[in-house]
């Protein structure tokens, strides 16, 4: 496997990034078992050093402790990083509604001019950094129309702070309304080989009208990246645990599908995991894939998948191995 870092643009804002992407909701520790701050400085730096430039957090992941962790990692090196964070899930206030407590903390979705406007200084001192270069309204808040929601993120644009404007987890009506006020450069979505929902009814309006995607959850929560076998133990709070989709069928499952495309990546040198986020990237209107680490092996793993140009045939031969292995999930 060889070949240079993937590149692309996120919509049509002029910011460009590695087309793999790091992702930080588990370095927060919430929902993954903890965390360790050392590793997971290294992570990113390994990231960095690798030519991955893209690295998404936000405050909700760990009330802070993602973002800060990130501020620290970047530290001297924030040339080298393309930063996407995010809005719009809020502990300083009760506006909005209540989405869930974390830490004892009620959390809620609310993207009120107001708080969007605390929320990017909070994110800005946290990081270390005098701008970001994605901005993401994290989960959608029914009690503030968008309309006013990226007014209030164009402002923040024309003063410097953000570079570029997101919106994550949006249906299709939120979507084409986003798409409507001309601000809108990139969406976050939840896409995997286990979940391509969005391929019918979101990612044709980005396409049509040059807006950037970013996949999270890439590997399925690692249930694809061939390393989490049928005897795995998830313990403490690891969302994983009580996960149905982690139930044991599935994981011999995924097991099998990792045999079944291990030519594939034996023809490029490559892991499972590897190939699994270059179909990702190879699929129509997915722009960028936001692959965990919590440590510099995996963060290396993930980044050479930026490097690695599946061919036609591998293609099908990978969908083959999916309709073959992975029908019928449980979950």
């Amino acid at each position: 496997m060889s070949g240079e870092q993937l590149i692309r643009e996120i919509g049509r804002s002029g910011v460009e990034a590695s087309a793999v992407g790091l992702g930080t909701w588990a370095i927060g520790g919430w929902m993954w078992g903890g965390t360790d701050e050392a590793q997971s400085i290294a992570a990113i730096q390994a990231s960095l050093d690798a030519g991955v430039s893209l690295i998404d957090t936000a405050p909700a992941y760990g009330l802070g402790r993602s973002e800060e962790i990130v501020g620290k990692a970047i530290a001297g090196r924030r040339d080298k990083a393309v930063i996407a964070t995010k809005c719009g899930l809020v502990w300083h206030t009760q506006k909005g509604n209540h989405f869930f407590d974390q830490d004892g903390k009620p959390v809620h979705r609310y993207l009120g001019r107001d708080s969007i406007i605390h929320e990017v200084e909070e994110s800005l001192r946290r990081l270390g950094t005098d701008h970001i270069d994605l901005y993401i309204t994290h989960w959608q808040d029914a009690t503030t129309p968008i309309e006013e929601t990226v007014r209030a993120l164009e402002e923040l644009k024309a003063a410097g702070k953000i570079r570029a404007i997101g919106a994550s987890n949006v249906d299709k009506t939120e979507l084409q309304t986003y798409i409507q006020t001309g601000s809108l450069d990139a969406i976050q979505e939840r896409f995997s080989m286990m979940d391509r929902e969005i391929e019918a009814d979101l990612l044709p309006l980005t396409h049509q009208n040059g807006v950037a995607t970013l996949s999270y959850s890439s590997l399925a929560l690692g249930l694809l990246s061939g390393t989490i076998g049928p005897d795995r133990v998830f313990s403490g709070d690891d969302q994983r645990k009580d996960n149905p989709r982690f139930s044991v069928s599935n994981r011999q499952k995924a097991q099998a599908f990792s045999e079944a495309i291990r030519p594939v990546a034996e023809r490029h040198e490559a892991s499972i995991a590897q190939v699994v986020i270059a179909w990702t990237l190879a699929q129509p209107g997915v722009t960028f894939a936001l692959c965990g680490a919590r440590n510099p092996a995996q963060a290396l793993d993930n980044a050479r998948a930026g490097t690695l140009r599946l061919s036609a045939d591998d293609l099908v031969a990978i969908d083959a191995a999916l309709a073959a292995k992975l029908a019928n999930m449980d979950g």
